[in-house]
């Protein structure tokens, strides 16, 4: 029953954080590439990234009912924002002077965008893309808890219900564990091959 719930969870996490990573990017470089788009859509998104995301939930039973998708929706509500947020900051500080120096050398376009500008803020998009994984896991955990599921947060709320105190610590655990993990499997690579490029890996 452990390692079902575990294995569930982890592939609801992978696929809302897969599909919030990719919007929240390509919305956070609109934002600040567009001028138009700030303006229409930026106060609505910073507003909204301040709603927790347990909030979203309820809407999302409303629309999809007691379903994989309501908890799916949730997850993806929870992180695209952040990474949104932060894609946006980092894409609109990079050095005004690094992208003049590619435009008089010919860069333009998505020749720009994708090799010029993505790449310089892609420090910054990597933190956003890292706390948009935190803010997916504490709204799976959420949308887990409040019905049956099968994953941890179902686990979580069986121990509750048993007055099981091991079980909601052994969860409470393996959450901790989980993110533990993928930050050292997946976004500390990423954190050391950046602080090599761009030379700020602290001297030895």
């Amino acid at each position: 029953m452990l390692l079902r719930a575990i294995v569930t969870s982890v592939l609801r996490l992978g696929l809302g954080y897969g599909v919030a990573l990719v919007g929240g990017v390509l919305l956070g470089v609109g934002l600040a590439r567009s001028r138009a788009l700030k303006e229409l859509a930026g106060p609505l998104v910073l507003g909204l990234s301040a709603v927790p995301s347990i909030c979203w939930l309820p809407l999302a039973i409303l629309w999809f009912g007691l379903s994989e998708l309501a908890i799916q929706v949730v997850v993806i509500l929870g992180a695209v924002l952040p990474i949104a947020v932060a894609t946006e900051s980092a894409v609109a500080q990079v050095p005004p002077q690094l992208v003049r120096a590619a435009r008089t050398m010919g860069a333009r376009g998505p020749r720009l965008l994708y090799g010029v500008i993505l790449p310089a803020a892609f420090p910054g998009i990597l933190s956003g893309a890292k706390l948009g994984w935190t803010f997916a896991l504490r709204s799976l955990m959420a949308g887990e808890l409040l019905f049956v599921s099968g994953g941890l947060g179902q686990l979580l709320e069986t121990g509750r219900d048993l007055g099981d105190t091991a079980l909601v610590l052994g969860v409470v655990v393996l959450i901790v564990a989980l993110g533990r993990l993928s930050d050292v499997l997946l976004f500390r690579r990423f954190e050391l091959e950046v602080s090599r490029r761009w030379g700020t890996e602290a001297a030895s």
